[in-house]
């Protein structure tokens, strides 16, 4: 019992002081008055609208004149804002440092990467992402960390989670910066068709609610390389039909052109990375409707802060490759006609930054409305949560945020958020 509370105190510490959240109350009432309002589903900004809210829902959007605000509802003023859903970011590792790469990582406890990510929650959720699905923690932390914030311990999005990514022995999802006297393996690997079903049973039994898996090599693992399929086939048909029939989506960590093929013919849901893309990739997504979350930002704090961060001379090598074609087939994707939808790696980079992906999503292509509904109602589509969250409609959580220029004309405007809803509850005004 002494040590439970030496913990709980520990990790209010992270939260650097601040009070725990408290859940709206069922029969409050808040409206808001929003100057400009972002209407991702037709892709339109209207003006001078109200939001009524009841509780952690929206009640009712519509124009501000003609508004049926209950009597002694909170009146919250945002008429000189552009006020929108809240983000989602479809690719993060709260319970990541991204200051402790390579072997400096060797050091952190699941039990320290699981504090870690009560602060990056914090600083994600403040940052106007109120929604992330988190594709991979050691010790099963994103899992703690999701009930935590869920039953109001801590301030944090909401959460959809993996437990341990899933890959081969020595693959990108192993540990292989340790000696082989240590015969150290990853609770994740699985080799074989069967070894892989169990796994994937292993994450569902405790409380994976997606399945995150490994295609390809990586970046920023030892010994391997992006562009080298891991998982055959057979091995992914049997991970995606165990999921499929558990319930839980399928990501793909997947960098190399065959893993990418191979992963969408065997029917996971996302390919993150798709790094080296070809056109029988694109046109493979577009048919089978599997989204590609491409993580176009990263790059630049690996290349500018890797070396300092402690990531392997060989990591960093290979973004030197990897990063400027990735960049590049994101254009090719998008023109394809490939759905998109927004992830970013947070914990490769520092939590807090992931909007900054934005101006890259605009200058390879999108317009900032695209690059807006990627964060919000096609991520909330992948994620399978679009009756929840996306969109600013009735019936869904009132995520919301605000900022004071226009993001749908500029999208770079979101790495200015003023003001942050979760759930009807004001986190940041």
């Amino acid at each position: 019992m002494k040590f439970k509370h030496l913990l709980i105190s520990a990790t209010v510490a992270a939260t650097v002081g601040a009070a725990a959240p408290s859940f709206a109350d069922a029969g409050k009432v808040v409206a808001i008055r929003a100057g400009r309002l972002v209407d991702v589903v037709a892709g339109t900004v209207l003006k001078d609208q109200t939001i009524v809210i009841t509780g952690e829902r929206i009640t009712s959007v519509g124009p501000s004149a003609s508004a049926k605000v209950p009597a002694g509802a909170q009146l919250i003023d945002l008429s000189s804002q552009t006020v929108l859903p809240g983000l989602i970011d479809m690719h993060t590792h709260l319970t990541g440092d991204p200051y402790l790469g390579g072997y400096n990582a060797l050091g952190v406890s699941d039990t320290r990467a699981a504090l870690y990510g009560v602060r990056a929650a914090r600083k994600t959720l403040e940052a106007g992402f109120t929604t992330v699905r988190n594709v991979g923690a050691s010790g099963f932390g994103d899992v703690a960390l999701r009930d935590a914030i869920n039953d109001g311990d801590f301030i944090g999005p909401r959460m959809r989670t993996a437990g341990y990514a899933i890959g081969i022995q020595g693959g990108h999802c192993d540990e292989n910066l340790l000696p082989p006297d240590m015969k150290f393996t990853s609770r994740g690997v699985a080799d074989g068709p069967w070894e892989a079903r169990a796994k994937v049973r292993e994450m569902a039994k405790y409380g994976a609610d997606v399945i995150k898996i490994c295609a390809s090599g990586g970046v920023l693992s030892k010994g391997d390389e992006p562009g080298a399929q891991q998982y055959t086939l057979e091995e992914m048909q049997a991970i995606v039909g165990e999921a499929h029939k558990l319930g839980r989506k399928v990501a793909a960590h997947a960098h190399g052109a065959s893993s990418i093929r191979d992963a969408i013919l065997a029917g996971v849901d996302s390919i993150e990375h798709a790094s080296l893309i070809d056109d029988e990739g694109i046109k493979l997504a577009r048919e089978k409707g599997t989204y590609l979350v491409m993580d176009i930002y990263n790059d630049d704090f690996i290349l500018q802060e890797g070396e300092k961060a402690g990531m392997l001379p060989e990591s960093i090598a290979k973004e030197k490759v990897v990063g400027q074609i990735q960049r590049d087939n994101f254009r090719k994707a998008l023109n394809g006609g490939a759905k998109m939808a927004f992830g970013t790696d947070s914990g490769v980079y520092p939590h807090g930054d992931n909007a900054r992906q934005f101006a890259y999503m605009i200058k390879y292509g999108m317009t900032s409305m695209q690059a807006i509904q990627a964060a919000t109602i096609n991520a909330a589509d992948l994620l399978g949560w679009k009756d929840r969250v996306g969109s600013l409609t009735a019936g869904k959580f009132a995520d919301i945020i605000a900022v004071k220029g226009d993001p749908a004309e500029n999208a770079t405007e979101l790495t200015k958020v003023t003001f942050v809803m979760k759930g009807g509850e004001v986190i940041r005004k």
